[in-house]
């Protein structure tokens, strides 16, 4: 019996990449999507819904939407987010605000939208696009990191609550890959950027290694490649590491002290 996959934030990048794969094989997906113009399907067989993370009306009208057309949703994939690139000096409350309406609650929103159906249905997988920098700091992306330590540790918790039911809940911490993440992903404080910031020299130094890694950088099709894995796999880990940063550091934020880690972390970075 096909599986029906809903995933937030598939118009472009990982969750793109994701629902053309899933697509391709054999999967009935439901790309959500901000963009109300839907228009002709970006990928053939896909079906393209209107999903705005920050609004529980469509959120909730979305999900009503899939269950309605297909009698239920065997997998979510949590995509949709966005980093904010600031000092935690400079950042207004509405970018902290929406960074974690965006990362944090929408994804919890939409899972206890998708909940009662799995559980009513005893299955269900909810894979959750994290970061590496759920596990690690990074200097200039505090709050960015701190939502994606929240959806960690939302994963770890709701884990115990699903387990009952047949219900798993997994995350995909991404390196840098080469997606459009640098030019819609990213929000960038202005007096950060500014040139009379006392943080210029940090900013000069830093922002390019991170816009350079994700411009140049390659393609995320492992992205994809691990949340077919995760539906397929009952065994799946509870986080999968993807890309050379997830794969280098999060092993290394386990074996080292704290102290040693940041050392590590500076080194690489040259900070």
């Amino acid at each position: 019996m096909t599986k029906v996959v809903l995933i937030t934030g598939a118009s472009s990048g990982m969750g793109e990449i994701t629902a053309r794969f899933l697509q391709d094989n054999g999967y009935k997906v439901f790309a959500g999507t901000r963009d109300r113009a839907l228009g002709t399907p970006v990928i053939a067989g896909v079906s393209y819904i209107y999903l705005d993370v920050t609004n529980t009306g469509s959120i909730n009208a979305a999900v009503e939407l899939v269950i309605k057309q297909e009698g239920k949703i065997d997998v979510l994939v949590n995509n949709a987010g966005f980093g904010l690139v600031s000092t935690a000096e400079d950042a207004t409350d509405q970018e902290i605000f929406q960074q974690f309406d965006v990362n944090v609650f929408g994804l919890m929103k939409m899972t206890r939208a998708v909940l009662p159906h799995m559980r009513a249905a005893k299955a269900g997988v909810i894979i959750n696009i994290s970061s590496f920098l759920g596990k690690m700091g990074l200097p200039l992306l505090s709050h960015y990191n701190a939502s994606k330590y929240a959806v960690e540790g939302f994963v770890d918790s709701i884990r115990f609550e699903m387990s009952p039911f047949n219900v798993r809940i997994h995350s995909v911490l991404p390196g840098l890959f080469g997606t459009n993440f640098a030019k819609k992903g990213l929000v960038v404080n202005a007096a950060t950027t500014d040139d009379n910031s006392p943080y210029k020299k940090l900013v000069a130094h830093f922002i390019p290694i991170v816009a350079t890694a994700i411009n140049e950088g390659p393609s995320p099709q492992p992205i994809a490649d691990a949340v077919k894995r995760i539906i397929e796999n009952e065994n799946s880990p509870i986080a999968t590491p993807v890309g050379t940063e997830a794969t280098t550091f999060i092993p290394l934020r386990k074996e080292l002290s704290d102290q040693a880690f940041e050392q590590k972390v500076k080194q690489t970075f040259g900070l």
